[in-house]
């Protein structure tokens, strides 16, 4: 059964055009409430939000939705993804809500959920949401109606959560950091964090204004961080998203790492202190170099399809802890249940403070394979997979890469494209290659 309304993360759209309207989303709060009435008497739900204009509105009618089914709500106002997930374990809430559309611009805007032990929920659940939806809502009598009050200091319960996963022997002293916050839910938080760590903090994107968010900063514009890095002679950058759950940094040199590469420090760090690593998970697009470099130290690595979400079913599936993608979602599950941006770049920080050296040093082995992605757009009705000149040279393409290389085809979720993806340690067979496949999917 498809979802009419969920997506990969959650609901997520323009502000104004269905379903991200005040009377869908108050519609959708009273399904949620009724959902988990089912199962408890007196739900608790938790409420945080980025920094987009839109948010106070969205806030109130999940606020007005939830009351009316006799839900109890804890507003935390702006804080972090991650930082919503952790409170909702910390507070034993029922269920955890944050409204943000994550790296998307200010006119967009969305709702995900946590469960209680701040995981992302069950496709069942969605499911069961959206066939409350379909039937006629029931609100509750005036005494059963919920309450709503805010949660003291939410910020800094969460500041100190993220502290307590950098190793309690090491400190910041002495490094000079950039913190770029792309004007999203981590403005207060993400500097705070760093220098009671004991580092010289230098903070930008860290004024929102309501319609600044991931505006030309953050970890999808990290034009901006590099430029502060060597403008500040600064030891690292580090660059996060608008709703703080993505991860990108930068060395003192200006040099940009991205998620593939911080998922291996991540492996290294726990690799240097003997710590048993059986496995990685990566997607379909993290690049061979990682796979290849991990494989060699004895680790294995699964990839999974594109998305945190699938990077979790995974390392669910195998009991294991690391994983991510190239993006910059990081998932570390000894240290917290979601990717947190957060929590990463201390993780990363941590191998370079122990060690005594740079991320470019720890990666001197890791050289990332060229990738050449070109996007063939379909014609009404082609059927790329019948493509029996594609699955021919496919196979020749990927007899003359052999251990050196890979071939990824696969169809654009949200546009009629077909992606050919060819990774070599070779630039220029990498290009070519990826013009023989793509020339067969042209009409």
């Amino acid at each position: 059964m498809s979802r009419k309304y969920f997506g990969t993360d959650g609901i997520r759209g323009t502000v104004g055009q269905s379903p991200i309207t005040p009377d869908f989303v108050l519609r959708l709060a009273h399904a949620v409430g009724r959902v988990l009435k089912r199962t408890e008497a007196r739900p608790l739900v938790l409420i945080g939000k980025d920094t987009r204009i839109s948010g106070y509105m969205l806030e109130s009618a999940l606020e007005s939705g939830f009351n009316s089914a006799g839900v109890d709500v804890m507003l935390l106002g702006p804080l972090p993804t991650p930082g919503v997930a952790y409170l909702t374990r910390a507070q034993r809430a029922s269920l955890g809500v944050v409204i943000s559309a994550s790296h998307n611009a200010y006119p967009d805007n969305g709702i995900k959920f946590f469960s209680a032990q701040g995981t992302k929920l069950s496709d069942d659940w969605e499911l069961a949401v959206e066939a409350a939806m379909d039937e006629p809502p029931v609100w509750v009598e005036s005494a059963a109606l919920g309450k709503a009050r805010r949660l003291d200091d939410a910020a800094g319960r969460y500041i100190e959560f993220c502290k307590s996963t950098f190793a309690t022997d090491l400190t910041l002293k002495g490094l000079k950091i950039v913190v770029d916050a792309a004007h999203g839910a981590a403005y207060q938080i993400a500097p705070k964090v760093f220098h009671e760590l004991g580092a010289e903090v230098v903070a930008i994107g860290c004024s929102p204004d309501g319609l600044n968010i991931n505006h030309e900063v953050g970890a999808t514009h990290t034009e901006a961080l590099v430029a502060a890095v060597k403008a500040n002679h600064a030891d690292y950058g580090v660059a996060l998203d608008g709703d703080a759950d993505r991860l990108m940094m930068v060395d003192a040199s200006g040099r940009l790492f991205n998620g593939d590469e911080l998922l291996y420090l991540m492996a290294d760090d726990r690799l240097g202190r003997d710590e048993h690593v059986p496995g990685v998970v990566g997607t379909l697009m993290t690049n061979m170099a990682v796979e290849v470099a991990l494989k060699k130290r004895g680790v294995q690595f699964v990839r999974a399809k594109v998305g945190d979400r699938y990077v979790l079913e995974e390392l669910h599936k195998h009991k294991w802890l690391l994983g991510g993608e190239g993006s910059g979602h990081l998932l570390a599950l000894d240290k917290h249940t979601t990717g947190d941006g957060l929590v990463s770049a201390l993780q990363v920080l941590q191998t370079c403070v122990r060690s005594e050296r740079s991320m470019a040093q720890l990666l001197s082995d890791v050289t990332l394979f060229p990738q050449t992605l070109i996007n063939v757009r379909l014609q009404p009705g082609q059927d790329w997979k019948a493509n029996t000149r594609l699955a021919d040279e496919t196979k020749a393409v990927e007899a003359e890469l052999g251990d050196h290389g890979r071939v990824l085809i696969r169809a654009s979720g949200t546009e009629p494209l077909v992606r050919v993806m060819v990774e070599a340690r070779d630039a220029a067979q990498a290009q070519a290659c990826a013009e023989r496949l793509a020339a067969t999917l042209k009409v």
